[in-house]
């Protein structure tokens, strides 16, 4: 067999460059659905436990003491963030550059961003009443994560992910403005839920 006959046409070529493309795509780009599935079920956890705490009407449902469901909430969360900070070391790579240094204060501002929430929250908890407290705390903490949701998917241009931020903070706004039960069970079904299906849709997108 000669040289001819050997040589790929211009077609196969393409074909080529675009499936090794492709696969390099798909190992360089984490899997999000650990990220979004890990933070849907800390919604769903901790505000579900607020939800039952505080009812909709300020009646409890169930007597679960606001300790209680503050640890859930917080610690729930704070395993997401583990799981959010393993999802992105995936993106390390060989290739270093512009990319990676985003990724990394991207990560420095989920910290930074917590950080201050908490300061604010701990400054103003004292001046207001028992019920309100949690309310703060819950508004605060989804403000962060919403902002800094639609800000990720700003950078690296990922419609789903910004998305999903402006509704989680439209959903923040009008829960905060209706009070505490309801604030809790739009939190737990809308972003908890919210959360699970952004990140299957992601994995459709990444898989075209």
């Amino acid at each position: 067999m000669d040289d001819d006959d050997q040589a790929m046409s211009p077609e196969e070529t393409l074909r080529l460059i675009e499936q090794q493309g492709s696969a390099a795509v798909h190992r360089l780009t984490p899997d999000p659905v650990p990220h979004y599935l890990a933070w849907g079920l800390a919604w769903l956890v901790g505000f579900g436990a607020f939800f039952l705490r505080q009812g909709l009407s300020g009646t409890p449902y169930v007597p679960v003491p606001d300790g209680v469901a503050m640890a859930l909430l917080f610690g729930s969360m704070s395993l997401a963030m583990l799981v959010s900070s393993l999802t992105m070391w995936q993106l390390r790579s060989p290739v270093r550059g512009a990319s990676q240094a985003r990724g990394a204060m991207y990560g420095f501002a989920w910290f930074f961003g917590f950080f201050t929430m908490w300061v604010i929250a701990l400054r103003f908890t004292p001046l207001l009443a028992p019920a309100e407290v949690s309310l703060l705390w819950a508004s605060l903490s989804m403000m962060v994560v919403a902002v800094l949701y639609m800000a990720g998917g700003a950078i690296w241009l990922v419609r789903p992910m910004f998305v999903f931020g402006a509704g989680l903070a439209v959903l923040n706004g009008v829960g905060t403005a209706a009070g505490p039960g309801w604030h809790s069970l739009l939190m737990a079904v809308g972003a908890g839920g919210g959360s699970v299906v952004a990140g299957l849709m992601l994995r459709r997108r990444a898989r075209r």
